[in-house]
């Protein structure tokens, strides 16, 4: 179990976190190694239950076999109905940060403390249709909100203009608070896409599809990196 993260605090940049849902997994060390020399900054891993979502991703030991292989920290986002099963063996496989689901059935702040309890940092995500207020008892709790852009479950979906707006009242919600919180966006982001994210108020972008289905990945993600707008 990490003692310290490598994932920062909130610091004004704008983070890119090549998801690796859409990698090919029979080249992943290298595929991971390609967005890392590209100048990744996070990797992005997308757990999934079948439960919370109708789709099966990976485990805790795929955590493990990047942990200490890859210099970016790992940005583990856990799609799971019940995540209090999830937290302690995806923090002992290394994980930097760990992402729950307000929506998750697991009693949100209890699996937000068991989080911080061990020493990683912590964050909150929310699905498309989901009230963005529900997340302001939370934010004394998290160091990163993740606004899901596209319904969870699968990768390669469009980006929904409406998150705009959710992303807006998210990123007045974080401001209000006086914290230091991450605002990451994920679901259909690639370079036409990610100025609206980045415009509504996020600093963090996950993309999948975008960056690992093309034919040149390392000119993909420098390509979503640059179309971030004078903000």
């Amino acid at each position: 179990m990490k003692t310290s993260s490598k994932m920062p605090a909130a610091n004004g940049k704008i983070c890119v976190a090549p998801s690796i849902l859409s990698a090919d997994l029979w080249r992943l060390g290298e595929e991971v190694h390609t967005v890392e020399q590209a100048g990744a900054d996070w990797l992005h891993v997308d757990i999934m239950d079948g439960h919370f979502v109708p789709n099966l991703s990976f485990g805790p030991s795929v955590v493990s076999s990047l942990n200490g292989k890859t210099i970016l920290p790992l940005d583990v986002h856990l799609m799971v109905e019940k995540p209090m099963l999830f937290v302690e063996p995806f923090a002992q496989a290394g994980a930097d940060l760990l992402t729950v689901h307000i929506e998750a059935k697991d009693e949100i702040v209890n699996t937000l403390k068991s989080i911080k309890n061990l020493g990683i940092k912590t964050g909150v995500s929310i699905k498309p249709n989901t009230d963005p207020a529900r997340l302001e008892p939370l934010l004394d709790l998290v160091d990163l909100v993740l606004v899901m852009s596209v319904h969870p479950g699968f990768g390669g979906q469009a980006f929904l203009p409406e998150s705009q707006s959710q992303i807006r009242q998210v990123r007045q919600l974080i401001t209000q608070s006086g914290r230091s919180i991450w605002l990451e966006v994920d679901g259909g982001i690639n370079a036409k896409t990610a100025p609206l994210a980045l415009t509504a108020g996020a600093d963090a972008l996950v993309a999948g599809s975008a960056i690992f289905k093309a034919a040149d990945p390392v000119l993909a993600l420098k390509q979503i990196r640059q179309a971030a707008p004078d903000i």
